[in-house]
């Protein structure tokens, strides 16, 4: 369990639930925008959304939540909010159930990492040095 954000929603629940979108929010400051995005929201068939994020402790949010609006930080940049392109890792998975959920934990920090299997593959979930780190492989484990 994450020490400051919780046990988060119970994994077992996303199992047979179809990936129908995603949505990600992206860091930019004086027009560039950051090449990852920094919170990822999963749509499901079920009408659930699950927020997927790192922490300032570096450990991984995963809670059920649904997206904000884009949020103006001033002269520190802001937070943009859009569906997600057809190139993250998500994308070739859409329309699919998800087969399985893990997690990775350490003592310190909690949750580290999520791994969601889909009959097309499995995506990772995880805190990279504080950011969220995204990846993809073409089949299931």
């Amino acid at each position: 369990m994450c020490p400051a954000h919780g046990p988060g929603p119970d994994l077992a629940a996303l199992v047979g639930r179809r990936l129908t979108g995603v949505v990600a929010s992206w860091y930019s400051h004086e027009g560039e925008r950051a090449a990852d995005p920094v919170v990822v929201w999963l749509r499901d068939d079920r009408g659930g959304c699950t927020f997927v994020a790192t922490g300032s402790d570096w450990c991984l949010i995963v809670a059920d939540d649904r997206p904000h609006a884009d949020v103006d930080l001033g002269e520190w940049g802001r937070l943009d909010v859009r569906d997600a392109p057809h190139d993250t890792p998500f994308a070739p998975h859409l329309g699919h159930p998800v087969l399985a959920a893990r997690e990775e934990h350490t003592p310190l920090t909690g949750r580290t990492a999520l791994e969601l299997d889909f009959p097309t593959g499995t995506v990772r979930c995880e805190s990279w040095d504080g950011d969220l780190r995204l990846t993809g492989t073409g089949t299931p484990r």
